[in-house]
């Protein structure tokens, strides 16, 4: 198919390929009652995510001490940030109204620093269970997940390999939880990972392999490496359950954080969510547990950036993986790291067509900008490819598209009463020289 064809299907596409920024909103979406029942997954495989990392949480306590305080569960804080709301409206025209603003802060997740907590921590532990089932290990799914700090087990860990691409987070998540375990943990790193995450892996044991290209290579060779061999499981970003459901779970623990501020979410107090992507794993899984709890009443916006907008793209043209933006002549470079993809997840773009409310795009600039922003008014550090999230709340109270979907879904006259959160997806553990180095970068 050429771009005419393309651009005939999603005149979007026209816009993408000039690397302007745009507001796309989903037309495939549908009422949740009527989507629920086709897909994929339910509720019941949160549930089991949520079980797992429940029972998984003594050992985590145990090897991870930063997490004792919590007893090995890991969970950010949801935060207001009136003074950022305020200087959005201030700076940017964009005014949310009397709704409240909160970043939901997956940036200071114990451990891995990053929202890949969730997804890559749950994805290795179903892997270990699974070995330790086979191995004799476990006799059941329910079994004393401390038995794997035993001699025996460590050394039958340490003949196994986990394996992993990453532009930089899932890397730190899923090597720091292999390693830990007593894996030999290789992580494939794309070009666009940053010195400081490969450093930081090193320091931990993990093996880390570098590629001149982008993450679509990292990924391909990273996976054929461990599919040839019988003793290494490979976490692909690309199309792993495990990794969306771990991300799933992130709902319900914040449902509770949302009840604690006195936040309500229904018909008429609506909630908006919005998050960067890059594949679309921790995004798509974040989606899903929300709109199985909120249902019809969450909105949710991803956000990517001009260079590399591989979901909005994929989802417009209902190419999902079998088009990638250097297709539409895009080079998939951008500064934020954790969004350098050009090919979106097979997994997650079908299951998100009925869910997702749409997409943003933005220029490498702003995520810079938003960052000084929320340092300056709130005094919270988030890494800049997190920062795309605040593109959400600033498009959503100004572009035409996204005020015609508040008309559309009889939400204008209730924004008043609305929420907020922008999904901070990284950021604890980058350096303090590297720190400074962004908050001097201007584009």
């Amino acid at each position: 198919m050429d771009m005419e064809k393309w651009i005939e299907q999603a005149p979007v596409v026209a816009d993408l390929a000039k690397a302007k920024e745009v507001c796309w909103v989903n037309p495939k979406k549908v009422p949740f009652a009527g989507a629920k029942d086709g897909l994929t997954f339910g509720p019941e495989d949160i549930k089991e995510a949520s079980d797992r990392l429940a029972r998984f949480a003594p050992l985590l306590a145990k090897i991870f001490p930063e997490t004792a305080e919590t007893n090995g569960i890991i969970e950010s804080p949801l935060t207001e940030i009136p003074a950022m709301k305020a200087l959005l409206l201030e700076k940017y025209g964009a005014d949310l109204e009397g709704g409240r603003l909160f970043v939901k802060r997956d940036s200071d997740l114990a451990v891995a620093g990053s929202v890949k907590a969730r997804g890559g921590f749950h994805d290795v532990l179903k892997h270990t269970e699974d070995l330790a089932l086979e191995a004799g290990i476990f006799t059941s799914r329910d079994d004393d997940p401390m038995k794997l700090l035993q001699p025996e087990a460590i050394a039958y860990f340490a003949k196994h390999k986990v394996q992993v691409a990453s532009t930089g987070n899932l890397g730190v998540s899923i090597g720091m939880m292999s390693a830990h375990l007593g894996y030999q943990a290789i992580v494939h790193m794309s070009a666009d990972a940053k010195q400081w995450k490969k450093d930081y892996l090193r320091a931990h044991g993990v093996t880390v392999v570098e590629y001149a290209g982008d993450y679509g290579k990292a990924i391909t060779e990273g996976r054929a490496l461990s599919d040839a061999d019988p003793d290494s499981y490979f976490v692909d970003d690309e199309n792993s359950k495990e990794l969306f459901m771990g991300y799933a779970v992130a709902a319900e623990r914040m449902q509770k954080q949302l009840d604690d501020a006195g936040v309500t979410v229904d018909e008429d107090h609506p909630l908006f969510v919005y998050i960067p992507c890059g594949v679309g794993g921790a995004p798509g899984g974040v989606t899903f547990g929300l709109k199985q709890l909120y249902g019809d009443n969450v909105h949710v916006f991803f956000t990517e950036p001009v260079q590399a907008c591989c979901m909005v793209l994929g989802m417009a043209t209902g190419l999902h993986d079998q088009i990638c933006v250097q297709d539409i002549g895009l080079s998939g470079k951008t500064h934020a790291d954790g969004l350098a993809v050009g090919r979106a997840s097979k997994l997650v773009g079908r299951i998100m067509e009925p869910l997702l409310s749409g997409e943003a795009t933005l220029e490498d600039a702003k995520i810079y900008e938003y960052m000084r922003d929320l340092y300056g008014s709130e005094g919270i550090f988030i890494e800049p490819s997190s920062c795309a999230a605040f593109e959400g709340p600033v498009k959503l109270a100004k572009a035409a598209e996204f005020k015609a979907y508040l008309y559309e879904n009889g939400l204008a006259d209730k924004m008043k009463n609305a929420s907020h959160i922008a999904w901070a997806t990284g950021g604890k553990l980058v350096p303090e020289d590297v720190r400074k180095a962004f908050m001097e970068t201007y584009l």
